[in-house]
């Protein structure tokens, strides 16, 4: 066993789980409109609970719905109609043995459906006005998502401050909740007094300015959590665990919470009977930067030092967050840091992680990205979900057809040919061989990945997704043919029954003024001398380039994502001054990997928005980071030509030019169906996947393999179907090409 302490049971007050993984509250935006359980959140949080959590956390939910609601879709706990769907999904999750809690909240000045009916927004005292510089970021699209901010008026945000009065109100209304969730079978409650929601602007010194006794000292200040606990208690029993999140910090908030008043708290809400401690953060997320800090953090165990302190001064146990990894979590638990792990980004990239890891497999985990698209769909209004997992909130229809089991779905195992070996193609082989079939999957280059290979570098997550999905073919015996060109004649000898076309997008630059000159490249010639492949931009290069290049690429040295990644902070072939025309998710993160290689870059990008294919919260960190490095990005750019040692540009109707020692061209990607098409003229039975169809990325490459993958098994099933009951055989697919 790789990971005996995570495998092994634990307590949380009389309650026992059976293994250290707990799922965290993350909102979904699954939830009916009228605040119920429907089928879809259901489904969604059984799978997690099939997968082995040992505790789930249901998502935030309102004590007082529909008020004090932070998302449109949000769960209900303030009446007894939403019983009947709360026991029902506490029965789904309990019958796969895991355990469910849930988190009891209102949302305070972070009620945003209280803004879009007009209510005012409770808070502890009238907050600072503050604008916010995510919405330079946003694309015209996700701000109309955003509309309904202004409320009904169009004035925005009210506030109420809340009396003594309403406070003891509400303390009521958590025990009603807490009793409700109790009644439907839930194993604990979770108290959220984090994030910026009501109970935690009364513990934070920056919002709350009371001069009451809810406010000024730290006891003040936590009072109105502790009567909650101490509410709940009273109402639900002593034995009925009662969890709290709390904040640690806040980031980039003056005088905000800090180390030292949390550790306080926490022993105030030991003392008042809390059973556990959820340890989380919190930041200024009108700062784009900030969000990565708190509550999301991008620093791997950025919130380890905010548990150990918290597991060395309390006798309840701690749950630490933060993006742990699976071998930190294993080491700190073993040394008593804290006592279980939470999981958020990683059990939505695969909900089989914990069975994964108590039955020791944990090579299978399909890894998390840190792409942040999961929380970029909720700031944006909208339901979450997994650039990697594109199952995830498909839990519900029915149409998962891949089955673990390898069981065929249809009357026949099917034999699939793929052409081409990135992310998209990858993908849809492994779904269709985890379905029961035989899948050739055809490669031109030597290495799996596609353009995924250079993104790897650019950011290194990607590249453990194309090293999963590797993993994952070989586990499932797809016959992989590497270096190999895929043709009319090639493919008929296979007799296939179905070929799913996954070549990626067609990149040609623009027809740019001086981009045949030897020190400007595209996209495709840049990846080509980084990472292998024929290219004629080696002509480019002088003498001693081009030689340490065909050394590289003789040793096999550019095949390696890590090796390539370590050497070129040593040498590659871009000088120091470098232009990247195109604003792009590719150019962008180009950038991101060259200002890490001491190269002053200046980004140039015909469109109003840069990178808008990148979710909104990692886009907000790269664009953040970039300026931070001295990279210089501008938007609404034209005419842009390329000369010796500049590039002239017009930007806001002013003539420009900028150094360069390299130019490189991150524009021209198109969808590219010339090889499906001739597939299919010549009699195939063809599908698009990927960027060759519409370009998507890797989101989109794995969500457009689920689509298609789960159609034709679909298809092949009701044919099956079809043929056993004597019905007539409903139409194949046409063609996508």
């Amino acid at each position: 066993m790789k990971y005996p302490h995570l495998a092994s049971p634990g307590r949380i007050g009389a309650l026992t789980l059976p293994n250290r993984f707990i799922m965290t509250a993350m909102g979904s935006n699954y939830a009916e409109e009228d605040g119920r359980c429907g089928e879809r959140l259901k489904a969604y949080y059984e799978e997690r609970a099939r997968g082995g959590a040992g505790l789930i956390i249901l998502e935030t939910s309102s004590i007082v719905w529909p008020a004090a609601c932070s998302m449109p879709n949000m769960v209900g706990l303030s009446h007894d109609n939403f019983l009947p769907d709360l026991q029902d999904l506490v029965s789904r999750v309990h019958k796969h043995g895991s355990r469910i809690a849930a988190q009891l909240n209102h949302s305070g000045k972070v009620s945003q459906e209280d803004v879009a009916a007009g209510r005012p927004l409770m808070v502890p005292s009238l907050p600072p006005k503050a604008g916010s510089g995510m919405f330079k970021l946003l694309t015209q699209g996700e701000i109309r998502h955003f509309i309904k901010m202004a409320g009904p008026d169009g004035k925005g945000a009210r506030y109420q401050v809340v009396t003594e009065e309403d406070i003891a109100g509400i303390v009521q209304s958590f025990a009603d909740a807490a009793e409700r969730c109790q009644r439907a079978g839930f194993d604990a409650v979770e108290v959220h007094a984090g994030h910026g929601y009501l109970l935690a602007g009364f513990l934070s010194p920056a919002f709350n300015q009371r001069e009451d006794r809810y406010g000024g000292s730290l006891e003040n200040r936590a009072r109105f959590l502790i009567e909650v606990i101490t509410a709940i208690k009273q109402r639900c029993g002593s034995d009925y665990p009662v969890l709290v999140r709390l904040d640690a910090m806040e980031y980039r908030i003056d005088g905000g919470i800090r180390p030292d008043s949390f550790i306080s708290v926490a022993k105030l809400a030991e003392d008042a009977g809390a059973d556990a401690i959820d340890v989380s953060a919190y930041g200024n997320t009108s700062i784009g930067i900030a969000f990565t800090e708190a509550p999301l953090v991008h620093q791997p165990n950025g919130y380890l030092a905010f548990a150990q302190a918290a597991k060395k001064v309390l006798s309840i146990p701690v749950m630490a967050v933060g993006r742990i990894e699976l071998d930190s979590a294993e080491s700190a638990i073993a040394n008593g840091d804290y006592d279980f792990v939470g999981l958020g980004r990683k059990i939505l990239a695969d909900p089989a992680l914990p069975q994964k890891v108590t039955s020791n497999r944990p090579e299978q985990i399909r890894p998390c990205i840190y792409c942040y698209i999961c929380v970029s769909q909720i700031f944006i209004n909208q339901p979450m979900m997994c650039a990697v997992n594109a199952d995830m909130g498909h839990e519900h229809t029915g149409l998962i057809a891949c089955d673990s089991t390898g069981a065929v779905k249809g009357d026949r195992p099917r034999h699939v040919v793929v052409v081409g070996g990135g992310p998209g193609g990858m993908e849809a082989a492994r779904r269709l061989a985890l379905g029961g079939h035989r899948v050739t999957l055809m490669e031109k280059a030597p290495d799996l990945g596609g353009t995924a290979r250079i993104a790897a570098l650019a950011y290194e997550p990607n590249g453990r997704l194309v090293d999963w999905l590797s993993a994952e073919l070989k586990r499932l015996n797809v016959a992989v043919q590497l270096n190999t060109q895929a043709t009319i004649e090639g493919l008929k000898e296979l007799v296939p029954d179905q070929v799913i076309v996954a070549t990626g997008a067609r990149r040609e630059a623009p027809d740019i003024p001086g981009k045949n000159q030897r020190h400007v490249f595209d996209g495709e010639q840049m990846r080509s001398l980084l990472l292998g492949g024929k290219t004629d931009a080696i002509t480019k290069l002088n003498v001693l380039e081009r030689a340490m290049v065909v050394i590289g690429q003789a040793i096999g040295a550019t095949r390696s994502i890590g090796l390539v990644r370590w050497f070129s902070r040593l040498w590659m072939p871009v000088g120091h001054r470098v232009i990247i025309v195109g604003g792009g998710l590719v150019g962008i993160e180009l950038a991101e990997f060259l200002v890490e290689r001491g190269r002053l870059v200046t980004v140039l990008d015909p469109d109003e928005k840069l990178a808008p294919e990148l979710s909104i919260v990692r886009r907000a960190r790269v664009l953040h980071e970039l300026e931070a490095h001295g990279c210089s990005m501008y938007s609404n750019v034209s005419n842009v030509r390329c000369e010796r040692h500049r590039v002239t540009y017009e930007h806001d109707g002013e003539q420009h030019s900028a150094a360069a020692d390299s130019v490189i061209l991150a524009l021209g990607a198109m969808g590219d169906t010339r090889v499906a098409d001739s597939l299919a003229n010549a009699g195939l039975s063809v599908s698009v996947v990927g960027d060759c169809g519409r370009v998507g990325y890797i989101d989109g490459a794995i969500h457009s393999a689920r689509e298609v993958t789960e159609a034709l098994m679909t298809q092949w099933q009701q044919g099956a179907d079809a043929a056993a009951s004597h019905a007539p055989t409903p139409e194949p697919l046409a063609n996508t090409a």
